[in-house]
């Protein structure tokens, strides 16, 4: 047993020493924008194309469509690289997701406030269970849909440096808690509309009455909640954290009471935010609430979803100035700004990462090599004949490795659903069943592919604990759980087939 575990160890050092020569991650970025460039000039020159069914984005039905391969080293190309630098910076989603949410964030952390609430919240839970909690807050973030990016992950290391462990294994734990899990949750989230939505049109191409509802794979995701929690503790535990280096603890870790000063602000901050709460509760839960859908009356599509980010905002900032005031630390006005400055200074590092991030990912998009690669995947395994449970698990492993070339999953789905629902459906398997596998597979592989968007971020958080972190650093890290996940879902899939359970209400993996 400690042979193996030497050797795990070691596998993952040299992945790390392999991974961490890649070049600076801005810079790589940089390369692979260039590799892009050469790619599709070369394969403009061999007319590659591809035609198939697909999504309309504009009118949301089915048409037929043909996509060629568009030539960066073409003056249109080149047009469109120099024309849209600054707009694919300022429009990637984790920019304006990041910055809004910081806000909130760097008051209620420079005031001292989210340092009292992870004290207490070290203080309560049992050391045996900190990783636990962190894996299962990160599944349930994606109720939120991004958000846990962004607030859990960097938490989930400041957990962890107050319960005297390692925080890159915190930040690890967290993040394959939200990146994961993005398959799993007790609720349901943002995100289940939009693959419902998809999924109907894209089974209506063979039953033009066929609905699939954002419901229908809710079962399978709570039983996914367990699993990963579950998977995602005991990697963290027996093989993440021991394979890290010993971490130099100062004494401003050392975990603190409560002082009657830091008391007075936390009953500041909770009387606000349960102000705030309650006001948006009356906004949310009445039928006729103001941020309910004013046409249908529903939350999951509605104008509360679509202004998650700025009331999470709004969630932490509230209870930040409270603290502030009622703990002294905020006199003035002047004193919150200055908060809010410092905050968005220290995340300098991600704003160099995203800009290159943000302009391959654009560039990327333009060439269109990403759906030829994908449609002809989805063609290869059309002609293997497969049906069944082996379909639905080939599927999976097919959605993880193209997750590695187009990792934005709804768009993605937006690509690959017309083409496999009907394919499934016409060998007995469900639209909710292939929908499913189709998250399974993007979940497992979102942890460790570095073109995910919120992957330079990730980097940006890793070295805040270790100044020489990169690439290699971050997916050697993540790569256990990503294959742990990928196994244990698989197993999963395979006695829920067996045993023929229900996916969702009223829907099954079979038709």
């Amino acid at each position: 047993m400690k042979k193996n575990k030497k050797i795990n160890i070691g596998l993952l050092k040299w992945l790390e020493r392999v991974g961490n020569k890649l070049p600076d991650p801005a810079f790589l970025f940089v390369i692979l924008a260039v590799i892009t460039m050469v790619a599709s000039a070369v394969a403009a020159q061999f007319d590659l194309s591809v035609t198939y069914e697909g999504v309309n984005s504009a009118t949301g039905t089915i048409e037929t469509i043909t996509t060629t391969v568009n030539n960066l080293l073409s003056v249109e190309g080149l047009h469109y690289i120099v024309t849209n630098a600054v707009t694919n910076f300022t429009s990637f989603f984790p920019l304006g997701t990041v910055f809004t949410v910081i806000l909130g964030v760097s008051v209620m952390e420079g005031t001292g406030m989210l340092a009292v609430l992870l004290r207490r919240i070290v203080s309560k839970t049992p050391k045996t269970f900190i990783s636990a909690m962190v894996v299962f807050l990160g599944v349930m973030s994606n109720i939120a849909s991004s958000t846990g990016y962004i607030v859990l992950v960097p938490l989930g290391a400041i957990i962890f440096l107050a319960s005297k462990r390692h925080p890159i294994a915190g930040l690890a734990a967290a993040y394959a808690g939200v990146s994961g899990g993005w398959t799993a949750n007790l609720l349901l989230g943002s995100n289940d509309p939009l693959y419902a939505g998809i999924s109907s049109e894209a089974a209506r191409i063979l039953d033009p009455s066929y609905t699939v509802l954002p419901t229908d794979n809710w079962f399978f995701m709570i039983a996914s909640t367990f699993l990963v929690t579950i998977v995602g503790t005991f990697v963290t535990d027996r093989i993440i954290e021991p394979s890290l280096p010993e971490y130099e603890f100062s004494t401003q870790e050392e975990v603190e009471d409560i002082t009657p000063v830091e008391k007075k602000g936390l009953l500041y901050a909770g009387i606000a935010e349960a102000i705030y709460l309650l006001g948006m509760a009356w906004m949310v839960l009445p039928e006729n609430g103001l941020l309910r859908n004013p046409e249908t009356g529903e939350i999951l599509n509605s104008p509360f979803m679509s202004g998650i980010i700025f009331f999470l905002m709004l969630f932490f900032l509230i209870p930040g100035i409270a603290y502030g005031i009622g703990s002294g630390v905020i006199k003035r006005s002047q004193d919150v700004t200055e908060l809010m400055t410092k905050g968005i200074q220290g995340i300098s590092n991600f704003l160099v990462l995203i800009f290159w991030a943000a302009q391959f990912t654009a560039i990327f998009g333009y060439s269109n090599l990403g759906i030829i690669l994908s449609v002809n995947g989805a063609q290869w395994l059309t002609q293997i004949g497969l049906t069944g449970l082996p379909l639905l698990l080939l599927f999976i492993l097919l959605a993880a490795l193209i997750d590695f070339i187009m990792p934005v999953d709804t768009a993605k789905w937006a690509l690959m659903a017309p083409i496999f629902v009907p394919m499934f459906m016409q060998v007995g398997l469900s639209p909710e069943a292939t929908q499913l596998t189709y998250r399974i597979g993007d979940s497992t592989t979102n942890i460790i592919t570095p073109l995910m968007p919120f992957f330079p971020m990730i980097i940006a958080f890793f070295q805040k604990y270790d100044k020489k972190a990169g690439i290699g650093t971050v997916v050697s890290t993540m790569l256990p759980y990503s294959l742990s996940f990928l196994v244990g879902w698989l197993i999963l899939l395979s006695i829920w087939y067996l045993l023929g359970l229900a996916i969702g209400p009223g829907a099954w993996l079979t038709l």
